[in-house]
């Protein structure tokens, strides 16, 4: 279903792709000890996009669960593994980006904006 090359994805985001090329939203919540409504919350979805099997392939709910699986991979080496880096994407402001969290910018479709930044600072910039 993506278009990224899985190694592209980092090996968390791998890991909870299944075999259709979809992401396991099932394995998604286990991981992170959250409910499938916790995880609707935190990409900006309704429960029921994550509920409804037919719901939960659609593109915008993949899309939505893909980027924030991405940005917690990305952040997870520095912000001391996947459960802290979720902490940060839910709650820590950014300052460069208006004060808004990674979870708020994802919520309303930015996730590109967020990923610039992620890019800015891997090349040595400050934020």
């Amino acid at each position: 279903m993506f278009a990224t090359a899985a190694h592209d994805l980092g090996p968390l985001v791998v890991s909870m792709i299944d075999r259709r090329g979809h992401v396991a939203i099932d394995r998604v919540a286990s991981t992170f000890g959250m409910s499938k409504a916790q995880i609707a919350d935190t990409v900006g979805l309704s429960r029921e996009a994550l509920y409804k099997a037919s719901r939960s392939h659609a593109v915008r709910t993949q899309t939505r669960l893909l980027e924030m699986l991405e940005i917690i991979s990305r952040i997870s080496d520095w912000a001391g593994g996947k459960n802290q880096a979720m902490a940060w994407y839910r709650a820590q402001p950014i300052a460069a980006l208006g004060g808004r969290t990674a979870e708020s910018l994802v919520k309303a479709g930015e996730a590109a904006v967020l990923r610039d930044y992620l890019d800015h600072l891997a090349v040595g910039n400050f934020a």
